[in-house]
């Protein structure tokens, strides 16, 4: 893989500096969370939790308040009649779909594989422990950025960030954007 990526493949898609991604646990408080997303952020709608027809219209909600915010709204897993700016999840996933793709990785091995599907940013994680994988094993910062570092397409860190640590963390390396849930919500 190349060094860094591309600034043609980045004009392509424009990919989003800041990223929500929904749940659970931020639903609640979502408009609120929307209100304050700076414009041109992406707000990746998971909602795992809600039954197919509760999802479907959720989703249809979300995406009303985040358009009339100047947000992006990313679909993981969703039906393909709704209308998402995109797709986010596994390489396979993305691979075809339309909008901007942004597939998730965890290592060399799948970030090669986002970029054979035609991904066009990869979600990079979890760079440090998470709410989400209670004591799951993260990349930390130093291979998170070594692995950023190799990527040809725009990397977004995801994984027990905030404002705070996102600044520190592109402050030392090659990362194109942040993503969380409770870092954005909070």
């Amino acid at each position: 893989m190349a060094r860094c990526y591309s600034v043609r493949m980045a004009k392509r898609q424009t990919i989003p500096h800041v990223t929500l991604l929904t749940d659970a646990r931020n639903d609640a408080e979502l408009a609120r969370v929307l209100a304050r997303l700076p414009r041109g952020s992406a707000v990746v709608f998971r909602h795992y939790h809600l039954a197919p027809a509760e999802r479907d219209r959720r989703f249809r909600q979300v995406a009303k308040q985040a358009r009339a915010r100047g947000l992006r709204v990313i679909g993981a897993n969703m039906s393909d009649h709704l209308q998402a700016d995109g797709v986010y999840g596994a390489a396979r996933a993305v691979a075809g779909k339309p909008g901007l793709r942004l597939a998730t990785a965890h290592s060399m091995k799948e970030m090669g594989a986002a970029v054979r599907a035609g991904a066009h940013g990869i979600v990079l994680s979890p760079v440090f422990p998470t709410r989400s994988h209670p004591g799951g094993q993260v990349l930390g910062a130093v291979r998170f950025l070594l692995l950023a570092r190799r990527s040809p397409l725009p990397v977004i860190a995801l994984g027990g960030l905030d404002h705070a640590r996102a600044a520190r963390l592109a402050a030392r390396g090659p990362v194109h954007g942040w993503a969380a849930i409770d870092g954005l919500t909070c």
